[in-house]
């Protein structure tokens, strides 16, 4: 992925947060990471002009105050917002979930896999595909 996209990862566990800063690091992607805690905390920090948009959200969907679905929701709403690309990166197996959030145009709906080395596979792939469609 080109160093200068942001990355916002919307999740509101501290374990994954980890995980996530862990294989990015592993993975040698040095693109900033930004964190908010559930999908209120992130629309918030979207619509700040003062903050810098991300060029790509990864997104879970077990939040407080406003899952995954909601925020999907409320940035398709907005003529700027709707247009950054969004992965759900979520535990969720739901159909339902999948179905919703690919109704919402994202990008990619990818399981967390429990084990680090598939966890680090996930985010590697999410890497790639983004790295390819910057060359393309």
């Amino acid at each position: 992925m080109p160093n200068n996209i942001r990355i916002l990862l919307v999740e509101d566990d501290v374990v994954d947060v980890m995980t996530v800063r862990r294989a990015l690091k592993d993975l040698h992607v040095t693109n900033p990471l930004d964190v908010a805690g559930d999908g209120e905390e992130a629309l918030n920090r979207l619509q700040d002009q003062a903050n810098q948009r991300p060029g790509l959200i990864l997104l879970d969907l077990n939040m407080p105050r406003m899952n995954g679905i909601e925020l999907l929701k409320e940035l398709k709403q907005h003529e700027i917002l709707r247009r950054i690309p969004v992965v759900v990166l979520t535990t969720s197996r739901e159909d339902e979930d999948r179905v919703a959030s690919f109704d919402l145009s994202v990008a990619g709906y990818m399981i967390k896999p429990v084990d680090y080395i598939r966890f680090v596979e996930v985010i590697r792939t999410i890497n790639l595909y983004w790295t390819l469609s910057e060359v393309a």
